[in-house]
């Protein structure tokens, strides 16, 4: 028996389909009744369902960077989860890179007016991609930039010495509610600046922190080095840029870096791909989604845990509730968004040919702040169909609508250049940088009840896509 469905509900609902009553007519697939899309929510809002698969995924494994144990358990764990919850699962194979962080060390050795026998540690995290120091590390100058116009300036300053780009996170911005962009803005040193470095002939390269907090946290990520020229490369925190940067206002500065990451043979892993098979139109699809992997330094709780645990909750709502949608609804667990997006590629290039077939793809990746509603890569002709959506998740406060023309998130871009909208929760992330890509995101830092809030939301909007009689249009990107 599918435990996700009563067997008198299934045999009600086979005779009213051999009648020719619309599946919405059960009482099992009410579709997009806003009785229906109310249980939906206060039944999310009821469960802990999401925080303790979270408090599974953080606790009982903790990092789970691609490649390593603990990204194989967490494949593990959320697949037999799946299953409890009466889902087909699939593990969709990936190869994945495998980036192992080592020894990181820094420490400044030369500096005016530094006295005898004194030096200054840093505090720094090697960046995903790093090269590697030799072991006893290396001592050069350092050169610091505050942009790139200025790097191509200083190019002629730049071999063989040490490279820090100082560009510090504009917390304003996040502050006002636009801390994606601030992200963006600080993201393209980290991601840009070791590679044109490199090819300028920099003995090393390193970053200020892309964060708001100053708690002396260095916040890690991935860069865009490559073979053949991949310096060393580090995030050093904000208050020992600063540091650096007055010290050179002095005179030239100095440093001892040591870095010994390895980049060993790509692994295996996989997406956890779990459906809930629609009841009359099972071949269109409706993705659930957050990344099962996170960074090295803590649990990723915030990321990407939470997204994960409130896509897989989606389903335990729903069975909770015995509602069968129209539509299929697919829960993924994506593998390797943050350093390589190995696990969206894959599922790409598995449903380039069936892309019409995806109604559309939510996925949940800027951590657990409180929701305040969607934001969605629909057509302008599309948002006025999501007004029920938006009423039952306006008791909630989560009943902003928010068009783009694509959102351009991680694992969902390539389907949505393919024509798939996207669908992404619109959070407070004030404060999610304070946290994001470092030894802080624990799950300590997630409010259980915006989660709560989280699950409602996310199990809302795949239930109404998936039941939605109008259709809504499929994504135009804008031309790159």
């Amino acid at each position: 028996m599918n435990r996700l469905r009563h067997p008198a509900l299934g045999l009600l609902a086979a005779a009213l389909f051999a009648a020719g009553v619309p599946a919405a007519a059960t009482a099992a697939s009410p579709g997009n009744d806003p009785a229906a899309l109310a249980k939906i929510r206060d039944t999310a809002l009821k469960s802990d369902y999401a925080w303790e698969r979270m408090a599974d995924m953080t606790d009982l494994i903790g990092p789970r960077l691609s490649g390593s144990p603990g990204a194989a358990a967490a494949v593990n764990q959320v697949a037999e989860a799946m299953r409890k919850l009466g889902a087909k699962v699939t593990l969709q194979p990936v190869k994945v890179p495998h980036w192992v962080r080592g020894q990181e060390t820094g420490e400044l050795v030369e500096y005016r007016g530094r006295p005898a026998g004194i030096s200054q540690r840093v505090v720094l995290t090697a960046l995903g991609g790093s090269g590697a120091t030799p072991a006893a590390g290396l001592t050069a100058q350092v050169v610091i930039v505050s942009s790139f116009d200025e790097l191509k300036a200083r190019a002629a300053e730049v071999k063989g010495r040490i490279v820090l780009f100082d560009v510090p996170f504009d917390q304003g911005m996040a502050d006002r509610g636009l801390a994606g962009q601030a992200y963006g803005q600080g993201s393209n040193y980290r991601s840009n600046g070791p590679r044109m470095a490199a090819e300028l002939g920099a003995a090393a390269a390193l970053v200020r922190s892309v964060g708001g907090a100053t708690y002396r946290l260095p916040h890690t990520g991935n860069t865009g080095l490559q073979d053949g020229a991949r310096i060393p490369a580090a995030a050093v925190t904000s208050e020992d840029a600063m540091l650096m940067g007055r010290l050179a206002k002095r005179g030239p500065l100095s440093m001892r870096l040591v870095l010994t990451p390895q980049i060993l043979p790509d692994a295996d892993s996989f997406n956890v791909i779990a459906d809930l098979p629609g009841t009359d139109k099972p071949d269109e699809i409706v993705i659930v989604s957050g990344h099962l992997d996170s960074w090295d330094l803590a649990t990723g709780a915030h990321d990407d845990a939470s997204g994960v645990a409130s896509a897989m909750a989606v389903f335990d709502t729903l069975k909770k509730l015995d509602y069968r949608p129209r539509r299929t609804i697919r829960m993924i667990a994506w593998m390797n968004e943050e350093n390589g997006t190995r696990g969206a590629r894959t599922y790409l290039e598995a449903n380039t040919a069936n892309a019409a077939s995806h109604i559309g793809a939510i996925e949940s990746d800027n951590g657990a702040g409180r929701p305040f509603g969607l934001r969605a890569s629909v057509p302008a002709n599309a948002s006025r169909l999501f007004a029920p959506l938006q009423a039952a998740l306006q008791p909630i406060g989560a009943g902003v609508f928010q068009r783009q023309d694509a959102l351009s998130t991680g694992d969902l871009s390539g389907l949505e250049r393919a024509g798939v909208p996207s669908f992404a929760p619109l959070l407070d992330t004030s404060s999610y940088f304070d946290y994001h890509h470092t030894a802080a995101d624990t799950l300590d830092k997630v409010d259980p009840e915006n989660l709560r809030r989280h699950v409602a939301l996310m199990s809302a909007t795949a239930w109404f896509l998936a039941n939605v009689e109008e259709p809504i249009g499929r994504a135009v990107v804008p031309a790159r």
